[in-house]
């Protein structure tokens, strides 16, 4: 089958946990016109004149709360799966070569391909390490990825991995850790939280008039919404709930990290910790399945942050159930979406150059 290349895409982290590398981080993610799509003028001055210079500090602060001995959380995290899968990968005697690119900082997608080239591989396998699809991840890594692959000449040897929010291993990689946690922990509720986006990504998507941004639209995937964020989320919270023993009342699907002034998708996580002692809720497990590695938003916002919140609205205790990271089921699931995608290709390659054009 030859030598098959495999970039592990995710959002990325500073280079270190200090004002500078933290400022240096945020201008470069919060200038991609796929997170804030705002006309560029608009954009440079937002950043570089109001959110950068207010906010370096503060994240700093955050990211140095969560820094490990090795380094940040998600860079670590995505290190170990790397390895992980790497080993599981040979295990059936192939040859895959595995590389990290980051969307922004370091190691660059670039930076990830041109190891990958110098190797010499006949095909690389991207994958963006997001399960749910939006525009603000998983589409800006694909766009990234396409623009350094052509820059290199890799352009016919790259293929991607499809979102994979209902993937049975996925799930059932997710499934173990929740299940896990529930029998050492009890809690009265579950919060499934996943990365918000603003309601105008959801709607730039919606081609067909389907979307209310509320459940009953999101209650299904179907032809109308399946591209839909939103609707692949709480996908994921029933695949993941119905995997772990937990009843529809026994869980909610939320969206956390909202900034700014415009419209999110919700509810939001930040106002249930506050709501939910009110309604007899006094211990709460919250699981954040748009991420496969642990990072600021799952250690600090949910696992410090949040759980202050929730102590502080008469909660007794809040306990973050870990990401999949470098789970064996997940490293497992994720080998067999590469070889999958590597016969696919392999497949492709072996029809004739009649058919291969059409």
């Amino acid at each position: 089958m030859g030598r098959t290349g495999v970039l592990l895409i995710n959002i990325g982290t500073p280079d270190e946990p200090t004002p500078a590398a933290v400022g240096r981080y945020l201008r470069e993610f919060l200038m991609d016109e796929y997170v804030l799509d705002l006309p560029f003028l608009k954009r440079w001055l937002l950043v570089n004149r109001v959110i950068v210079p207010r906010r370096k500090y503060s994240s700093a602060e955050h990211y140095q709360k969560v820094q490990m001995p090795e380094g940040a959380p998600l860079l670590v995290y995505t290190q170990r799966f790397a390895a992980g899968l790497t080993s599981e990968l040979a295990r059936t005697g192939d040859d895959y070569r595995i590389e990290i690119g980051m969307r922004y900082g370091n190691p660059s997608i670039a930076t990830g391909l041109a190891n990958l080239k110098s190797t010499g591989v006949d095909r690389i396998v991207a994958v963006p390490l997001y399960p749910q699809y939006t525009q603000s991840s998983f589409e800006t890594a694909i766009v990234e990825t396409k623009k350094q692959a052509k820059r290199l000449g890799l352009t016919e040897k790259l293929l991607f991995i499809d979102p994979f929010y209902d993937d049975p291993g996925f799930v059932k990689a997710w499934a173990q850790i929740v299940s896990e946690h529930l029998q050492t922990h009890s809690p009265d509720h579950v919060l499934f939280s996943y990365h918000g986006v603003p309601v105008r990504h959801i709607k730039r998507l919606d081609q067909a008039g389907h979307c209310r941004v509320n459940d009953s639209c999101c209650k299904q995937i179907e032809a109308a919404n399946q591209n839909c964020y939103r609707a692949q989320c709480h996908a994921t919270s029933r695949a993941i709930a119905s995997a772990s023993g937990l009843a529809a009342d026994q869980f909610t699907t939320c969206f956390q990290s909202q900034f700014g002034k415009d419209e999110w998708i919700g509810p939001s996580f930040e106002s249930l910790v506050v709501e939910l002692p009110q309604r007899g809720v006094k211990t709460l497990a919250a699981a954040c399945p748009s991420f496969v590695a642990d990072c600021l938003e799952t250690i600090e916002e949910i696992g410090i942050s949040g759980r202050e919140e929730f102590r502080e609205a008469a909660g007794d205790e809040l306990t973050l159930i870990p990401c999949v990271n470098s789970h064996p089921l997940w490293v497992e699931a994720a080998a067999n979406l590469i070889r999958s995608a590597t016969a696919q290709s392999q497949e492709i390659a072996a029809l004739p150059a009649s058919a291969n054009a059409h």
